[in-house]
């Protein structure tokens, strides 16, 4: 009896909330009239007769159904006299892994697609997220439709919403994914045209981009080109026209579209046009000697790189007399740098190895005479350059590089202390006299890309300016720098106009998508040009996203900011996820990334983005407690900051806290847990365990750890390498941990997740393990990122909100 009443009493449980949800609202578009074929003959080749049910399978694009009119139940087409195809659709939302049944009522002849994919709309199971339903049906005079109607039948109704008319949806993956994104935004030299250049993924996972030349003043697109590039004074662009083996490149005149060819049968390779439009430089792949396949020496760790042995030479062709050859020679690679205006001087570099001192790469710079070849050496084995470019005028450089760079000059940090390398400094060098002067020595944002104009003659560049990055003017005679006012979080790539006062900008921010400026920089004054966000945030709903700092007890004021759920209520408690990076750069305010934070906070999570120590941006004292701390202060910093987050804020659920990290990140995420149990679930991916393992393992792993570990080694100091490891003090963890890593990974290799997974599972500790096959550092294919992200919504829902429907149904543990 007392088995029979837990059964009434599990049964009941299982029950209490299954409903037959009735969708009444809807998006329509139509109807679409069909004319039957005409009858060459009464039966097909299948000896049936026509049947108006294979309307059906006409082809037509379903997504016109979203920018339909809204329509209700009892307003739909039900009788018509003409053989019609109607489209209507709806949006529902399930905040759990859900399995449903959607059901049309009085019809016969529809076609049902959830999500783009037909199926009869039974038993489907349905990860988080908003779900689109598309019926296609078909109507006659014979069909009619008195009980018309669409109901979801699911096991608990509290999970499903679905989306009346007029409301905007949640934020979602396939939104960060199906949106055009910039990948190229140039003005032409007199600031009257632009090239851009955007791409897309589409539902089946492709790819497609466009570049289009384009006015400024009106927008106007003038011409649908993709490869174009402007001309460096005669305001034409250029492209490659391509038939069989010849390749021509062709100048185009914007205004009248007229073409004329510069050059046939121009060599295979990637080349700059000099300034003078009278040559061109190449850089020739060259070919080094071929290991054996089988069995090889490895020369130095480098060499275990694909096609590390062969090495960049530089080739000159002369558009005038169709001659290519070699403007540089040697066993190292050479690259051009920049070209002076009159043509006449090359600026390269060169870069060897010399593993026996930090740092192990070292660069010389030199400029060459167009004419004569004799070359100017303006200095040699320089081990933290980065770029440099000639002013207008060439007598002067400016120069990318580090604080250590030309004995230091640009170093501001402490004595004792070593700066961080990647805290990028602007410094100009005189040509004639080799006189360097520092420019941003005391100017706290990290140098990114840079450009001297040659219409004002001052220097424009980009800098990570704590969690933003923006764009910023410096007067080369004063070291005078302001800020260029673009309304964007993140200014992306930027081309200033050759002969005229104009900037061309792209950016976003923490709550937008890709936008286009015009800056006027004689007026200081910026224009909109083009909202690409527009469209990809039409009919969307975002949560706030909140700037918040943190005070640690080192008196720093740590930069922070939050995320909130879409229709967020401050009387509820939320679950909360913490994002970092904790290494060298700060986690931006970019809103598409690997982590879309908007996207997580429609999941019913707030988000907490942290910069701790360590990251450039903050001034170099502040970067450079990123070197030979291996997380010390770092992980406090986090701690600290979650921890003072969640007692300021009463809608934080303090038990279901997660924490995520990539590559540094990831070894932040497991250090962590060696340090605190304040986290309910972590997620590490592509992560560190063992600093010596990755040290030595890792394409770049001794060269990256010149910049963290600077001067120290596995037998030199085992407090680093070895206490710092996470694997080293795996015992300590108790937090539930996901390991993410793509098999490929040549920065951090897998081994890292497979040692410290392997190390809990003999512990006895919760983890679980996610390898991406054929994956680097970064996953990048379509399919492999929507299948890791939703991995990594469900671990979180696993632990966070005590569902692991997702994760079980997602992989499902065979009983071995």
């Amino acid at each position: 009896m007392r088995l029979l009443s837990l059964f009434f009493v599990v049964f009941f449980s299982l029950y209490v909330n299954a409903a037959t949800i009735e969708v009444n609202d809807f998006k329509y578009a139509g109807p679409f009239t069909v004319r039957r074929p005409v009858m060459m003959d009464s039966l097909d080749i299948n000896n049936k007769p026509f049947d108006s049910k294979v309307v059906l399978d006409y082809f037509i694009e379903l997504n016109q159904v979203w920018e339909g009119k809204d329509i209700k139940t009892e307003s739909l087409p039900k009788q018509t006299k003409d053989l019609q195809v109607h489209l209507i659709g709806f949006r529902f939302n399930n905040e759990k892994f859900v399995k449903v049944d959607v059901i049309p009522k009085g019809m016969m002849n529809y076609h049902l697609f959830i999500d783009g994919k037909k199926g009869e709309g039974k038993g489907v199971e349905l990860s988080p997220a908003v779900h689109e339903v598309v019926i296609k049906y078909v109507t006659d005079d014979k069909e009619q439709l008195p009980m018309w109607g669409v109901n979801i039948n699911c096991p608990d109704s509290t999970v499903i919403a679905v989306q009346r008319n007029g409301e905007k949806r949640d934020y979602q993956l396939t939104d960060v994914l199906h949106c055009w994104k910039y990948t190229k935004a140039d003005i032409s030299p007199r600031g009257d045209f632009m090239i851009t250049s955007a791409n897309i993924y589409q539902s089946d996972g492709k790819s497609i981009s466009k570049t289009l030349v384009s006015l400024l003043d009106s927008k106007q697109e003038i011409d649908l080109k993709p490869g174009a590039t402007w001309m460096p004074k005669s305001n034409r662009y250029y492209y490659i026209r391509s038939v069989g083996e010849n390749r021509t490149l062709v100048a185009v005149n914007p205004i009248d579209h007229q073409e004329e060819i510069l050059a046939e049968h121009i060599p295979d390779g990637n080349f700059t046009m000099s300034p003078t439009e009278d040559y061109l430089i190449f850089s020739k792949v060259v070919a080094g000697p071929k290991k054996d396949k089988d069995v090889y020496l490895v020369v130095e760790p480098d060499d275990r790189q694909p096609n590390w042995r062969n090495k960049i030479a530089l080739q000159i062709y002369d558009l005038k007399t169709k001659l290519l050859q070699p403007l540089t020679f040697g066993n190292h690679s050479t690259r051009l740098l920049d070209i002076s205006q009159k043509g006449d001087r090359i600026l390269v570099y060169k870069t060897r190895k010399r593993m026996e001192q930090r740092p192990t790469t070292v660069s010389s710079l030199y400029v060459i005479d167009r004419f004569s070849y004799m070359v100017d050496t303006l200095f040699e084995d320089e081990g933290f350059f980065s770029d440099a470019a000639f002013s207008p005028d060439a007598k002067q450089l400016v120069i990318t590089a580090s604080p250590e760079a030309f004995g230091g000059i640009g170093n501001v940090v402490p004595a004792g202390r070593i700066p961080s390398m990647y805290d990028y400094q602007l410094y100009v060098m005189d040509v004639k006299s080799r006189q360097i002067r520092p420019m941003t020595r005391d100017f706290n944002p990290s140098v990114e890309n840079v450009q001297w104009s040659k219409a004002d003659g001052m220097i424009y560049f980009t800098a990570d300016d704590k969690d933003c990055v923006c764009l910023f003017q410096l007067n080369p005679i004063s070291g005078a720098i302001r800020k260029v006012m673009v309304p964007e979080d993140v200014v992306g790539r930027f081309d200033c106009a050759a002969q005229a006062e104009k900037i061309l900008c792209y950016g976003q921010s923490a709550s937008n998508s890709d936008r286009l400026y015009l800056i006027d920089t004689k007026k200081m004054k910026t224009s909109l040009i083009e909202d690409l966000s527009k469209e990809t945030l039409k009919n969307i709903q975002l949560g706030d996203c909140k700037p918040w700092n943190y005070l640690n007890d080192r008196g720093d004021t740590i930069c922070c900011r939050f995320y909130l759920p879409p229709h967020f209520d401050s009387a509820k408690q939320y679950p909360m996820i913490v994002n970092y990076y904790g290494g060298c750069s700060p986690t931006s305010r970019n809103f598409e990334s690997r982590y879309p934070h908007h996207a997580y906070a429609a999941k019913g999570y707030v988000v907490l983005v942290v910069n701790p120590s360590g990251a450039a941006g903050f001034g170099q004292e502040f970067s450079s407690r990123h070197v030979n701390t291996a997380g010390e202060g770092v992980a406090q910093d986090i701690i600290g900051a979650t921890t003072s987050f969640i007692n300021e804020h009463h809608f934080v659920n303090s038990k279901r806290i997660g924490c995520i990290g990539a590559s540094y990140g990831g070894f932040m995420t497991q250090y962590l847990q060696t340090q605190t149990d304040i986290f309910a679930a972590a997620i590490s991916h592509a992560g560190i365990s063992d600093h010596t393992s990755y040290w030595g393992e890792g394409y770049w792993g001794y060269s990256y750890s010149e910049v963290s570990m600077a001067n120290s080694y596995p037998w030199t100091d085992k407090h680093l390498y070895v206490d710092q490891s996470p694997l080293f003090n795996a015992d300590k963890i108790n937090t539930p941990i996901l390991f993410l890593h793509g098999t490929d990974d040549t920065n951090v290799p897998v081994g890292e997740s497979i040692q410290m997974y392997t190390a809990l599972k003999l512990l006895g500790k919760p983890t679980a393990m996610v390898l991406v096959d054929g994956q680097d550092h970064h996953i990048t294919d379509y399919n492999k990122r929507i299948k890791w992200q939703n991995t990594i919504f469900a671990w979180f829902a696993r632990y966070l909100k005590d569902d692991p429907s997702w994760w079980n149904a997602i992989y499902k543990e065979p009983n071995l």
